[in-house]
């Protein structure tokens, strides 16, 4: 039904009939709606007739029309009984796209589809790879359980097709079929065995996908293609890489022993770890035999590693995953730089990842730390991502980092996001549960937070420090009574309780204040919320027990209301305080230890990660994000004691050998050892080079490979030759992308590795020691990290002696203040403390004020429509080009300036092959460019987008606009108003920001003008149309101000003019741009003058 309404609704309007069959356009009758209806008829019966035409010509007209029409999501499934007349055509071209549409109404037209089949088996012995291809595809799609025969002995025959396309849909519709009909599961099974054997990349990933539907439990299917599979997957298409990774990770953890064994052995003495020497080498081989790494369980390691620089980030958390879940634990540390990477995807991205970082940085904080910056909330990030992010903080937080994090919160705690804001609280409570050198620091930073005007913020803080003091009572009896004043001003309940609760566990240490609570709150009682009311009574049961003498009367009080309250919770606990605590005659033997119950001494709360629980699921699965099993997961199995025969993934050569380079032969021929010192020799060989001539060595190995393989079929059909030179150069494409997009993240990882020369240093360290470990054998990789590991000592014995030098400072009044606690005797990494006095004392105290500073984007006031002539019709031999600037922020990069450029085609033939050829730009000037446009049609338009970064200048962008003829040399000047983007800002902040912008960074005039060009609309109108700036609200009638920020730097540029007597008025302008500040006045000043 409701694609009978969709139909309705998409063919109700007399626009698409223009569109979709023109001839029907004459016969739209002007006369209301009966003309719409009959045009809508005519519409598809013009369509049926171009079907039914004998002209090829025309059928083909007629199905780029219908699946134009089903990629633009409009229903066109009546006209299946027509196009299915079609799918005999000897016509190629036709023949593709009617199979294109069968694919997508097969399912819903049934009856219809099984008419033709005896069509479908024709076309699946078709020379066309296509074509066969396309038939499987529709018989896949017809759910006919009658057909099940049919559709198992065409994927049989499509397996051992030639063309591995044909192939890897074979694999697509065993899934299909799987689920139509579970009982072929067996034979299934045989057709997924014959196609693992498959040496095309094109069908691997599909083929897995297959077995990971079909029989996930059968790993004895991937013991004879676990080496093949390992050395195709950096060539195999992304989703398939995703897919085997998965995949294999199961694989190994029931086929290989436990890498971690002999770490978690000296996990608890790591000084052995990093000293470890031959004497230490000789103690662990007494404990317990030394473990020796499979080959094929380094063989996946080692050709996963590379798949860590693809643009993918489902390849990227893939092979994360499969690190943290198979590899030793001193090789994970690789995976966090490109988890990080990750971090500047969207937001949907950024959240899988920093879920997945959330759950590895509890076990291994060392990962992450060097990448402590990158988890700083922004204040563009949604709530979701700063939540997550601060809680990988927290998980960070160590006694020398916290300094700097509980820095970093203070800010946190003022954000206009209060559920952040929130967050942020019970943040600073697990680091001070954490780290109890700070526990002092974080209470009295929280206590002054009861101070904030925000109730949220209060009551957040008020749930905290109770949690924080019930670690040490004894100690903190004026917090106790600063919090029982808060009483009349909190109403959240959960403050309410905390704080009653409180007042009741430590009533003996404030008899004064607690009975005078407890009256207050008995006036009130029936108005409190029910969680509050259950407080009330615990107070006034413990009062009664230590004070009675004040506080009897007031208890029956309470208890009486209770007895009669809406809630039987607080009815059924009245009842049993009474009972518990008022002695008489029907009073258990309990009543006797009422104090001891109600004042027992309660255990401390555990603030814990809600992360903690997660590590049993697979990391990066849906399980994990969701934090419950979903339906299909595979359990990732335990690591075996003993390891399984893997001799079992040895593969038997019989007529393939003459195939195989000599090197190959040798690895197959030998045992499983011998395997691995080849494979290792010719690592060796290749990553002794620089990354990307390694990576273009095995690229040419697995074409070889692809090569030999190929020759082997030497029967293959002319459609099979071309299908593999495309997929050869589709290969090609592939490589060189991935060259071009490493060299580029690499240059990305270099400026971020500049701000800390420690981590840049700990980060070449560690990308020495991976690559030598993976180009040399393990006894040297052990070597190079033991004298690594020694150096390391020796810098931290200087920092420790540096640290014992430094006076620990005794002050204590804020969150801020942080080296009140002792040095400690474990070895920090810093060796100073993050904060001065000075410091100390400007950021002392945490009141906060609610009106905080806030300078965001906003969007333009106005967008001149006014364009400039890039290349005039006459130079450019008919090709007209126009731009301008919208006004709007760069999709292509933060700090580029878009620029919409317009094609106009004035001459009366077609203009081919439209791109950007060579830049002539100043020194740090950047383009990005349009994508070549194909062609333009005569008299046509198109208009392009480009993004440039001029560097907060106004110097020219130069280049060429290529046709496939010519170039002709083209110029784009901004104008200094378009080189900003417009701020919104209080009144208060801008005079905060425009006292720090005087002396030079100011520059002003004096404007003559008539008294009607000094109205406030005329202002505005003539400064947003010579700069994109945000208007600043303004409380005096004759000063105007405006703000922007350079889109380069982001620096402000504050305008003001301010309106003397007389016609005279002054603008200023302060910006530590001066340049533009003063190009600006220039600009602006005529502007304003003239009438």
């Amino acid at each position: 039904m409701s694609s009978n309404s969709f139909a309705y609704s998409e063919q109700s309007g007399g626009g698409e009939a223009t569109e979709l069959g023109q001839e029907a356009t004459s016969t739209i009758s002007p006369s209301g709606a009966f003309g719409l209806f009959s045009s809508d008829l005519k519409k598809n019966e013009d369509l049926k007739q171009m079907l039914e035409s004998n002209k090829d010509s025309a059928k083909l007209d007629a199905m780029k029309r219908i699946v134009g029409m089903i990629a633009k999501g409009k229903n066109a499934s009546e006209l299946f009984p027509a196009v299915v007349k079609n799918v005999a055509s000897k016509n190629i071209e036709i023949k593709k796209l009617v199979y294109v549409y069968l694919v997508r109404y097969a399912e819903e037209q049934q009856d219809l589809a099984l008419l033709s089949i005896s069509t479908f088996q024709r076309a699946l012995k078709d020379p066309n790879q296509l074509i066969r291809a396309s038939a499987l595809r529709v018989l896949s799609s017809i759910r006919v359980p009658i057909i099940v025969p049919i559709m198992m002995l065409a994927i049989k025959e499509a397996s051992a097709d030639l063309s591995p396309y044909v192939r890897k849909n074979a694999a697509h519709a065993i899934q299909k079929l799987y689920s139509l009909d579970p009982e072929q599961k067996e034979m299934l099974i045989e057709v997924i065995e014959k196609l693992l054997k498959d040496k095309s990349t094109l069908v691997a990933g599909s083929v897995v996908m297959a077995f990971e539907e079909v029989c996930p439990d059968r790993i004895d299917l991937i013991h004879k293609n676990y080496r093949k599979l390992c050395n195709l997957l950096v060539d195999v298409e992304e989703w398939g890489q995703v897919v085997i990774i998965h995949m294999l990770t199961r694989y190994a953890r029931t086929q290989f022993v436990s890498p971690w064994k002999e770490e978690d052995g000296l996990e608890d003495d790591e000084k052995n770890f990093y000293d470890s020497d031959d004497d230490q080498k000789e103690k662990t081989d007494k404990r317990k035999k030394s473990y020796t790494m499979d080959p094929d369980h380094r063989l996946l390691i080692r050709n996963t590693k590379p798949l860590l620089q693809s643009r993918n980030a489902a390849v990227v958390m893939a092979v994360a995953q499969l690190y943290w879940h198979i590899s030793p634990k001193s090789e994970v540390g690789i995976i966090s730089k490109s988890l990080v990477r990750l971090l500047r995807s969207n937001r949907e991205v950024q959240y899988i990842v920093l879920q997945n970082i959330a759950t590895m940085s509890i076990q291994r904080k060392g990962m992450f730390e060097p990448y402590l910056k990158s988890f700083y909330v922004r204040s563009t990030d949604p709530t979701m991502i700063k939540t997550l992010k601060l809680e990988i903080l927290t998980n960070l937080a160590n006694e020398a980092n916290i300094s700097t994090l509980l820095r970093e919160f203070q800010t946190y705690v003022k954000s206009q996001d209060k559920e952040f804001a929130a967050a942020t609280i019970q943040t600073i409570g697990r680091c001070a549960t954490n780290i109890s050198e700070v526990t002092d620091t974080c209470l009295n930073g929280l206590v002054c937070l009861l101070s904030n005007r925000d109730e949220i913020v209060v009551a957040e803080s008020v749930v905290v420090i109770k949690k924080l003091l019930q670690m040490q009572p004894a100690q903190h009896g004026e917090i106790i009574k600063h919090m029982a004043k808060l009483l009349d001003s909190i109403t959240v309940p959960v403050a309410r309780a905390s704080i009653l609760w409180l007042i009741g566990e430590n009533c003996e240490r404030v008899p004064k204040i607690a009975p005078d609570v407890l009256r207050k709150m008995a006036k009130g009682f029936t108005s409190e919320d029910d969680l509050v009311k259950l407080q009330i009574l615990n107070l006034g049961a413990k009062l009664y027990l230590t004070n009675s003498k004040q506080t009897k009367l007031l208890t029956q009080y309470i208890l009486n209301l209770g007895k009669y309250d809406q809630n039987y919770d607080i009815r059924d606990r009245t009842r049993f305080i009474r009972q518990l605590i008022v002695p008489n005659e029907k009073s258990g033997a309990l009543s006797k230890y009422a104090k001891k119950i109600f004042l027992a001494q309660k255990p401390a709360p555990l603030l814990e990660s809600p992360f903690k629980d997660r590590d049993h699921f697979q990391l990066g699965t849906l399980s994990h994000t969701l934090n419950t099993k979903a339906t299909g997961y595979l359990e990732l199995s335990n690591w075996p004691e003993v390891a399984p025969d893997p001799s079992v993934r040895n593969v038997e050569v019989i007529e393939l050998a003459k195939e195989w380079t000599p090197a190959g032969k040798a690895k197959k021929e030998n045992p499983a050892k011998k395997f691995y010192s080849e494979s290792e020799e010719e690592e060796d060989s290749s990553d002794s080079s620089s990354d990307s001539d390694s990576e273009s060595g095995s690229a040419s190995g697995e074409q070889e490979e692809e090569g030999d393989s190929s020759d082997d079929s030497s029967e293959d059909s002319s459609s099979e030759h071309k299908s593999d030179s495309e997929s050869a150069s589709e290969v090609g494409n592939k490589r060189t992308a991935k060259r071009n997009s490493k060299s580029k993240r690499k240059r990305d990882s270099e400026d971020g590795e500049n701000e800390n020369e420690k981590s840049k240093t700990s980060d070449s360290s560690n990308a020495d020691s991976s690559s030598i470990e993976d180009s040399s054998s393990d006894s040297e990789s052990e070597s190079e990290s033991e004298s690594e590991s020694e150096s390391r000592k020796v810098t931290k014995e200087k920092e420790n002696k540096t640290k014992q030098n430094i006076n620990p400072l005794i002050k204590d009044v804020s969150l801020l203040d942080l080296d009140d606690f002792n040095p400690v005797s474990t070895p920090v990494a810093l060796p100073t403390p993050a904060l001065s006095p000075s410091l100390i004392a400007d950021l002392e105290g945490l009141n906060l004020s609610t009106t905080s500073s806030v300078i965001t984007v906003s969007t333009p006031v106005f967008v001149p429509v006014k364009t400039h002539v890039l290349l005039h019709r006459m130079s450019g031999k008919g090709l007209a080009a126009h731009y301008f600037f919208p006004r709007q922020p760069c999709i292509f990069g933060d700090k580029m300036v878009s620029v919409q450029i317009t094609l106009n085609n004035t001459t009366d033939r077609k203009i081919e092959n439209i791109h950007v050829g060579g830049k002539r730009l100043p020194v740090g000037m950047q383009m990005h460019v349009f994508n070549t446009i194909e062609s333009l049609e005569p008299e046509g338009s198109i208009t392009v987008s480009m993004g440039i970064d001029f560097c907060d200048s106004t110097q020219t962008a130069s280049f060429q606009l290529c046709t496939k003829d010519d170039c002709f040399n083209v110029n784009i000047q901004p104008p200094v108003g378009e080189l900003l983007l417009p701020v919104a800002m209080s009144e208060k902040d801008f005079k905060k920001e425009q006292g720090m912008l005087t002396g030079m960074n100011e520059t002003s005039t004096v404007i003559i003008a008539a008294p009607q060009n000094f109205t406030p609309s005329v202002i505005l109108q003539k400064v947003v149309n010579v700069a994109n700036v945000g208007v600043v609200p303004s409380g005096q009638d004759h000063i105007h101000r405006f703000a922007a920020k350079t889109v380069h730097s982001g620096s402000l540029m504050l305008v003001t003019v301010e309106l003397k007597e007389g016609s005279t008025a002054q603008l200023i302008i302060n910006t530590e741009k001066t340049v533009i500040g003063s190009v600006l006045l220039r600009e602006l000043k005529p502007v304003l003058s003239q009438g």
